[in-house]
């Protein structure tokens, strides 16, 4: 079969449809598969956090996103311990927005398609091969596709990873938490009493009355009776109540429920991010407890980082190694992220040690640098990669610290900076290029040859405002690759992460 697109995306969700703006920024066909017949009104994830809102203003999407959403500013957020939000994190939007998911799903959506991907609905995927050329694709329906790459974006049960036969490594489920959207009669104060008594000593319950401006409709979260075998199974209406009364002593009237699911403590991380022609990203690549609010943000990081080396590599113009630069990136910043939710279910216990332990932590919170520390790391706003000194492909994720003779920029995402002429650096970043910021001022440094994928923005120095280095490169996902002011450092850069110069006299790289 002839390739029928560029890249399957397998899955709709927030990660597979950012994925898909991604790549529809550079030009690239893009195919949306995903099984459900209609976007769903679940709305799992709750929020994007600040390093997803930085994402979305490098994008152009943060005014519809702010226009349907709240801002919110509590910081460690961490197993049930909250903090005042900490002076001196670094990004210019030091918020939350309380995003439901299928708000976000929606508007990722409507970008997707603005961009002209294609999004095909009621879709299954049950197999997929590949050879050295692209991906076939058998659909559940006996339709085949094929495609020059497949990412899978389908979940933490991916038929995609399993058709891979990548391992799925990790801890499974010890306790187990049923979730939902619910209609109750019971009286509001009755409620938010009940709540404030038992969170005294279960952190894993929880009742928000109208919900996402529902009114009568709550989200309840309430422990489950031990862990089911079929966690795909939601729980009944019946079993929930039943729950909610031996935790809390009222299932509050619940009746009618919107929606019902169930999840559990397990913490797994696939060993392979890509495989050939295929590609991981989202819960397809790990899966973790809710706590902190990661999961979403997670996925559409992960998109985030893929979405230009797929396209480089599409487009013919990659360096060696720049697409396993992605496993090598992110697979260390998931497995952070499984870390510290296994270190909130331990917060998050009923017994007398959790409860210690939540003390101590709620001492060490009042320390700014603690609580700094925790919300960088639950937003994501402190990850940084480890280029090294080496080639694209020999990165070994986020760390802290200054490297070894680099700039203390090298590896972070540059917070977005105010430059001359009433410009903003993000607001310079939407067509998800690379960028040379050159405050220099003697016309030494430059792109030519790059730039097809790279702008270079001139900018005033005496501007105080400004990030105060000589000049920098951003890779599209706004990460820092160079610091200095020497034109040869600057191309020796320009060629490891957007490959070779464009010839002038024939048009070719």
């Amino acid at each position: 079969m002839r390739s029928t697109t560029d890249v399957i995306v397998v899955g709709g969700g927030p990660t597979g449809l950012m994925l898909a703006c991604e790549l529809r920024l550079h030009g690239v066909g893009v195919v949306v598969l995903e099984r459900l017949e209609e976007r769903t009104a679940e709305s799992r994830g709750r929020g994007l956090h600040a390093r997803s809102v930085e994402i979305m203003d490098q994008r152009g999407l943060l005014e519809r996103f702010l226009a349907v959403s709240e801002k919110f500013r509590v910081g460690g957020l961490f197993g049930g311990v909250m903090a005042a939000w900490p002076d001196g994190l670094d990004t210019a939007h030091p918020y939350g927005l309380a995003t439901p998911q299928a708000v976000t799903e929606r508007l990722l959506e409507e970008r997707a398609r603005e961009l002209g991907a294609e999004i095909r609905r009621g879709r299954e995927v049950a197999g997929l091969d590949q050879d050295a050329d692209g991906v076939d694709v058998e659909l559940a329906d006996g339709t085949r596709l094929r495609s020059r790459y497949l990412v899978g974006c389908d979940g933490g049960r991916s038929t995609v990873r399993k058709a891979l036969g990548v391992g799925f490594p990790g801890e499974p489920a010890t306790v187990e938490t049923l979730i939902g959207d619910l209609e109750f009669t019971e009286d509001r104060a009755k409620v938010a009493e009940v709540v404030e008594r038992v969170r005294r000593t279960e952190l894993r319950f929880g009742v928000a009355p109208d919900i996402d401006g529902r009114a009568g409709v709550a989200r309840m979260i309430v422990p489950a009776d031990g862990v089911a075998e079929d966690r795909s199974t939601p729980p009944t209406l019946e079993e929930f109540r039943a729950r909610l009364r031996a935790v809390a002593g009222t299932d509050f009237g619940a009746h009618s429920p919107h929606w019902l699911s169930r999840f559990g403590d397990a913490t797994r991380q696939a060993e392979r991010y890509r495989v050939g022609r295929v590609l991981l990203a989202g819960d397809a690549a790990h899966i973790h407890p809710p706590t902190g609010g990661q999961g979403l943000n997670l996925g559409v990081q992960d998109a985030f980082n893929l979405g230009w080396k797929l396209a480089a590599e599409v487009d013919g113009w990659a360096p060696e190694g720049l697409l396993d630069s992605y496993h090598a990136e992110r697979h260390p910043v998931g497995a952070r992220v499984l870390a510290n939710t296994r270190a909130q279910m331990t917060l998050l216990g009923s017994g007398s040690g959790p409860t210690a332990l939540r003390e101590l932590f709620t001492r060490l919170m009042e320390f700014e640098e603690v609580n700094r520390c925790i919300t960088g790391m639950i937003t994501a706003v402190d990850v940084r990669y480890d280029f090294g000194a080496g080639h694209a492909g020999d990165q070994g994720g986020d760390r802290d610290g200054d490297r070894d003779g680099g700039h203390e920029l090298l590896g972070r995402r540059l917070r977005d900076v105010p430059l001359s002429g009433g410009r903003r650096l993000y607001g310079l970043m939407h067509e998800g290029r690379g960028l040379l910021l050159d405050r220099t001022g003697g016309g030494r440094l430059s792109v030519d040859g790059w730039a097809d994928r790279v702008d270079h923005v001139v900018d005033d120095r005496s501007s105080e405002a400004s990030v105060d280095v000589p000049a920098l490169l951003l890779r599209p996902d706004g990460h820092v690759v160079w610091v200095g002011e020497d034109p040869r450092e600057l191309e020796a850069a320009l060629i490891r992460w957007w490959g070779a110069p464009l010839r002038e006299e024939a048009g070719e790289r």
